[in-house]
């Protein structure tokens, strides 16, 4: 088994992974203020006791990731990889700085490139919502970075004095009836329609079809909303981190 640790902005996914499949999943939260005792204290019930051939981990929160490097290795006894500019991802990563790119965005885009037919979006819906182009030949080509739904939420109560803090759920109704439905369809239906509208154009760019490939925490909001033909998987990030392992591991 290879344990992952995917540190986003809000939350650390951590999850065991064998042969493609998820043997098991937790979370922390994300806290730029604490150190490496605190997320020792935080991921022991998660991880202690499990036997492991390796750990693997990404972050795009650098003010923590020291600190979950050290937690984690020293409940696991193993150092975790961490994912870098020098990580073999097997893609061609063809843009004008790609020391910049999201480490996120690229384990997604391995996944993609290793196990689907190309030219491939991911849709990743976080903190941030990132759309994501791998071309035939494993070639990633950039892509595109807009808000999460829930941070289109906050940001709404945050900035209109009249509108309340809500959590995120499926709308019921595209129209909304009252100020809660009409943000929330605003939200993940609009997210929805956007992602399609994207995808679209993508298509219109390259003058072909593309696969659609959905995941994190959003996703399950707005896969019943999709209208273009796309496989959801929330785990697609977690699994592409135990393929980079392995890709690396070999050398």
């Amino acid at each position: 088994m290879v344990i992952v640790i995917d540190i986003g902005n809000s939350t650390a996914v951590i999850a065991g992974i064998e042969e493609d499949q998820v043997v098991f999943t937790g979370e922390v939260e994300t806290n730029r203020s604490w150190g490496a005792a605190e997320y020792t204290r935080l991921l022991r019930p998660i991880l202690e006791g499990r036997s492991c051939r390796g750990a693997i981990l990404s972050s795009v929160v650098p003010q923590i990731t020291q600190a979950m490097l050290q937690a984690a290795g020293n409940i696991l006894g193993v150092e975790p990889m961490l994912v870098g500019p020098e990580t073999k991802t097997g893609l061609t990563v063809d843009v004008p700085e790609p020391d910049k790119v999201g480490r996120d965005r690229l384990v997604d885009a391995a996944w993609a490139a290793e196990h689907f037919p190309l030219p491939a979006v991911t849709a990743d819906l976080g903190t941030a919502t990132t759309l994501n182009l791998v071309l035939p030949g494993k070639i990633f080509a950039g892509g595109i970075i807009c808000a999460g739904l829930q941070t289109c939420l906050n940001a709404l109560h945050q900035r209109a004095a009249q509108l309340p803090q809500l959590e995120l759920e499926i709308p019921q109704r595209i129209v909304g009836r009252n100020t809660a439905e009409c943000m929330l369809s605003g939200a993940v239906a609009g997210t929805a329609a956007m992602i399609d509208g994207l995808v679209a154009s993508i298509e219109e760019e390259l003058g072909t079809p593309v696969t659609l490939l959905l995941t994190g925490g959003g996703g399950k909001y707005v896969t019943g909303l999709l209208r273009h033909s796309h496989t959801f998987d929330p785990d697609m990030t977690r699994k592409g981190l135990a393929l980079l392992y392995r890709l690396n591991a070999e050398q």
